[in-house]
């Protein structure tokens, strides 16, 4: 078995052993374990199956970061993203009222779209293209919404009739369950331990259980069905006129997840060569073709995940790391009545619900990924006010692609007033004309 491993995954070449990358994948999972209980809250709030969501999302998830070993040999694990799934339950299936199955037929065109544009360089120039200050802007405007949907689901942040939002009340017992996940995920985050968002999670479960918001039915059995997304996704329908700035926003979001995700955490594990990262499209690959498999299963958009860093820093640099983080998606099948009762819904009435239990994991996500503001360019206008409005654009008008539509249009005519035209790329310009068509024409 060693010298198979050593064929398949040259571990010597790499300065790693079976034990080391053994240990690697389990850090990586346990970092990103999170988004078994997360992915079907949020998707089940819009009308599909909770139980099928979370075997999707495992099946989905064990499929892609095998692929991404095979294709790659890389250690990255992958799953649906933080963001896809907001940007597919909150902007394309509430704000718009999109049929859920026409949204996974989105994601599977943009996978397919992913695909299909692979030997033409499309992905690099876009990534060329889009100015350095949007792409920060973006990343924090989607952070923003992540965290202010993490506190409506705690309860600390509720509707109010004259200023739309205002404090809750936070002695309430599902607000002290979240409060009590929250400051648990940031002192071990803060202390540096691997883990710290599901560890959170299980400190708020306790909370909650001790509270009586919860009952345990049981740990393990075996999975849900998934009959009730498998194959749902309607292709037909998201290739409607109206759904091409969703699938746009689907592309675009695949695009700069994954590309920074594989460069970062390439960088990290020392596979980066002459700037440029070996085996790359075989990466992008596996992203694609999972996203289109997990429409098909039914469970938004997956791509290489960040917290990938966690194992890399355990010292997993091949693709057996994957393949260990993939075996543990599918061993979590078997796990579906813990993820039921940490990923379910309490009863707030007045036809609010809360999830008290995964929304910390919301919170502290949306705090990792605001922190690239500070790379924005505060001091140019012109870079400033676009990066603004994207920002704050995404939590306030729930919508991601209005805040992307905002950021261009903004960023094109800005530089164009001042006599700087010919530093913003022509995609640039395509894409703000055809946001302001989309408000003109569609809107």
């Amino acid at each position: 078995m060693r010298s198979f491993l050593e064929r398949r995954f040259h571990l010597a070449e790499h300065g790693t052993t079976p034990r080391t990358e053994v240990l690697a994948g389990v850090t990586t999972f346990l970092t990103l374990a999170y988004i078994l209980f997360v992915q079907p809250a949020l998707l089940s709030s819009v009308g599909l199956d909770f139980g099928a969501v979370f075997v999707a999302t495992c099946l989905a998830s064990a499929f892609a970061t095998l692929l991404m070993a095979g294709l790659a040999n890389y250690p990255i694990a992958v799953a649906p993203a933080m963001g896809h799934n907001f940007y597919f339950t909150f902007t394309v299936v509430v704000a718009m009222e999109v049929p859920w199955e026409v949204a996974l037929g989105g994601v599977a065109v943009a996978g397919l779209l992913f695909v299909a544009t692979a030997g033409f360089g499309l992905r690099e120039k876009l990534i060329t293209a889009i100015p350095a200050s949007l792409k920060h802007a973006i990343a924090a405007g989607i952070g923003l919404l992540i965290a202010m949907i993490g506190l409506q689901w705690a309860g600390v942040i509720v509707a109010s009739p004259g200023t739309l939002v205002t404090l809750g009340n936070l002695r309430a017992p599902p607000v002290l369950v979240a409060l009590v996940g929250l400051v648990a995920m940031g002192v071990l985050w803060a202390r540096g331990v691997r883990g710290a968002i599901l560890f959170g999670i299980l400190a708020s479960t306790l909370a909650a259980w001790l509270g009586g918001l919860v009952q345990f039915q049981g740990v393990a059995s075996l999975p849900p069905s998934l009959l009730p997304t498998l194959g749902r996704f309607d292709i037909l329908g998201a290739l409607r006129p109206e759904m091409v700035a969703v699938i746009f926003v689907f592309f675009f979001l695949a695009l700069f997840d994954s590309v920074g995700t594989l460069v970062a955490v390439g960088e990290q594990a020392g596979l980066m060569r002459d700037g440029t990262l070996p085996r790359a499209r075989g990466a992008l690959l596996a992203d694609a073709v999972g996203t289109v498999v997990g429409a098909g299963l039914g469970t938004s958009t997956v791509t290489a995940f960040v917290e990938s860093a966690t194992g890399v820093a355990a010292g997993g640099r091949t693709g057996l790391t994957a393949v260990v983080i993939a075996m543990l998606f599918l061993l979590s099948l078997f796990f579906s009545p813990l993820v039921s009762v940490v990923g379910g819904g309490y009863d707030a009435g007045g036809g609010v619900t809360l999830y008290p239990v995964v929304a910390p994991a919301l919170i502290l996500v949306g705090v990792m990924m605001v922190r690239g503001v500070r790379r924005i360019d505060w001091d140019d206008p012109t870079e400033a006010l676009p990066a603004f409005l994207t920002l704050t654009v995404m939590p306030l008008a729930v919508s991601i692609t209005d805040g992307i539509a905002f950021g261009f249009i903004a960023y094109a005519l800005l530089k164009l007033a001042t006599g700087r035209g010919t530093e913003v790329h022509w995609l640039v310009y395509l894409f703000a004309a055809l946001f302001l068509l989309r408000y003109a024409v569609l809107v």
